[in-house]
């Protein structure tokens, strides 16, 4: 590796952490455990603007290495959530957990700080493989039957992005990350769709709402900021203004809340608005103005708090209760009060409540698809909006820590879970109050004022009527224990009866040729048993007598035999 000191890879710090964390001992490990997400931290606030730590491998010059306004919003906060879910899991035993946490977030700073698309493309794969685990951790059926199909889906991916990425190659003859083009042929789009994939855009999302919810308590927080908002990182360095992005993301914001107003597991809820909230991100850089970049980025920056506090919410209920469903929550506002408040400024920031964070980033993506004149995207956008208050803000909590007392038996949660949550619920709110701390971070300069009269009239209306209309249809809003159908049903049922048919069909194969077999073998034997035997007698018993030639056919033969060798001698 080349380069000065100063451009030592904030990855790798983790790195180092997570190969350090098994040779520790069981006391001090947890304590380690939150040091280096801290250190990553303090390194990236310190690290210089600029392009370093490069590395020879072959003919590719690697940089790992390469912070500039874009990637330092996106190391800062990466850091920052790897940290508090540290703090989040520090109670955890399994230290295969904390190293595969810690991975996953060096995997995410990777991909950010990456000067070259081969250094992108180690991460990346890096992200797919160490957050597997935090699926499978949790050691139950579904857990890893999701955490397969999670694993194909990011194969897929990984397999595409690297195709595009050969292509790409091979027509530019570089590796450095650069803005692409529609026109710049099959190995742009190519990547895209490798990109797309971890980005969750429908329907390439079933990955994301399967696997999500079957996660570890602590592994979710860590799965709901990493990989779509890296993917939105790359969104914002290589496709800026692919009007396609537009499209799929103003799609996406009310697709994901469709399906989390149907779900009943509460993690499934909150999976299926990363789908939502994601879509905002895509869109803004598919409108790719500075105000629609900005957005983008600054959105990504609040959904990285704002759903990881969320996901310590729900899990902090899970933990608690052993309870995951609608169905079987309720009564628990006495029991687990700190919890629900420190949701409930989660929820407030997803809705887009004044003077939460969400509320000064969501909005300047609407405010740039306005200004763009898509009138159509800013429709949607808003109806999201609507949406995500219903579930998340309204019906969750109401029949999770409302509604009738189930009478479920509480255990104390740690310490350290209201510690992490009340450090994020902390800037949810900072960044509500002073959005100009968010802004001066962004990677162009910013001429937005969120409140204004007509924002705050216009969000007061939505949240007003949205309030109202819940109150009103509550009682038809009362979960139920059903299975909303995704679009993962139109491969994955006859895909199931297309295996059940295979199988089948292998099975029966493979009885008629070991009975086949099975008599072809009898029938050699019998022929070996009894070589004389003709097969149109085949129960005529052998007698050696019977078979047996006799002496003067061997000697007359033997006869033939030397003379004819004598003649053949003379000649």
């Amino acid at each position: 590796m080349t380069g000065t000191s100063s451009f030592f890879p904030p990855a790798l710090i983790l790195v180092a952490g997570a190969m350090l964390l098994p040779l520790l001992m069981k006391k001090i490990r947890p304590w380690i455990y939150v040091i280096f997400p801290l250190l990553t931290l303090l390194w990236i606030i310190w690290l210089p603007t600029g392009e370093g730590a490069h590395l020879s491998l072959g003919n590719f010059n690697l940089v790992l290495v390469h912070k500039d306004a874009l990637s330092f919003i996106f190391g800062l906060i990466f850091s920052f959530i790897a940290l508090a879910g540290a703090i989040y899991s520090f109670h955890l035993k399994d230290t295969a957990h904390l190293c595969a946490s810690l991975l996953y977030a060096a995997g995410a700073l990777g991909v950010t700080f990456a000067g070259d698309f081969l250094t992108l493309f180690i991460f990346w794969e890096t992200m797919a493989f160490t957050s597997l685990y935090l699926i499978w951790a949790r050691r139950k059926k579904e857990s890893y039957q999701a955490g397969f199909r999670y694993l194909i889906y990011h194969a897929l991916g990984g397999g595409i992005l690297l195709a595009g990425l050969v292509l790409h190659f091979q027509q530019a003859g570089s590796l450095a990350i650069t803005s692409l083009q529609t026109q710049d042929g099959l190995g742009a789009w190519l990547i895209l769709v490798g990109v797309v994939i971890n980005a969750a855009v429908p329907p390439l999302h079933p990955w994301l709402a399967d696997a999500y919810p079957k996660a570890t308590v602590t592994g979710a927080v860590f799965l709901s900021a990493f990989t779509t908002k890296a993917a939105v990182y790359v969104l914002l360095r290589v496709f800026p203004g692919w009007e396609v992005l537009l499209v799929a993301g103003s799609i996406m914001t009310v697709y994901g809340v469709v399906f989390a107003i149907l779900a009943n597991d509460i993690r499934g809820i909150l999976s299926y608005h990363i789908i939502s909230q994601v879509g905002y991100m895509v869109a803004g850089v598919g409108v790719g103005t500075t105000m629609g970049l900005n957005g983008s980025a600054a959105h990504a920056f609040s959904h990285i708090l704002y759903k990881a506090l969320l996901f310590m919410g729900t899990g902090a209920v899970l933990e608690a209760t052993g309870r995951y469903k609608l169905t079987d929550l309720g009564g628990l506002s006495k029991k687990l009060k700190a919890p629900l408040i420190l949701y409930m400024i989660a929820a407030f920031s997803i809705s887009g409540v004044p003077l939460f964070n969400g509320f000064i980033s969501k909005s300047m993506v609407v405010a740039a698809a306005k200004e763009a004149h898509h009138s159509w995207a800013m429709f949607l956008m808003l109806l999201a909006s609507v949406g995500t208050f219903l579930s998340v803000g309204l019906k969750l909590p109401y029949f999770t820590w409302g509604g009738k007392d189930k009478g479920l038996q509480v255990k104390k949660l740690p310490a350290n879970m209201y510690v992490a949550m009340s450090l994020v619920a902390f800037i949810c709110i900072l960044h509500g109050v002073m959005p100009g701390l968010l802004y001066q971070l962004l990677p162009f300069p910013v001429d937005y004022h969120p409140y204004s009269t007509s924002h705050l009239l216009e969000t007061i209306q939505i949240l007003s009527f949205t309030l109202v209309g819940f109150w009103l249809a509550r009682k038809k809003l009362v979960p139920h224990a059903q299975i909303a159908l995704d679009v993962d049903w139109l491969y994955r049922y006859p895909g199931k009866k297309a295996g059940q048919f295979i199988l089948d069909e292998a099975v029966a194969f493979f009885t008629w040729t070991e009975k086949v077999a099975r008599q072809g073998v009898k029938i050699s034997a019998d022929w070996i048993k009894n070589p004389m035997e003709l097969p149109a007698s085949p129960k005529t018993s052998y007698s050696p007598d019977r078979y047996r030639p006799p002496l003067r056919r061997v000697i007359s033969w033997l006869l033939v035999v030397f003379i004819l060798l004598i003649a053949l001698s003379l000649i």
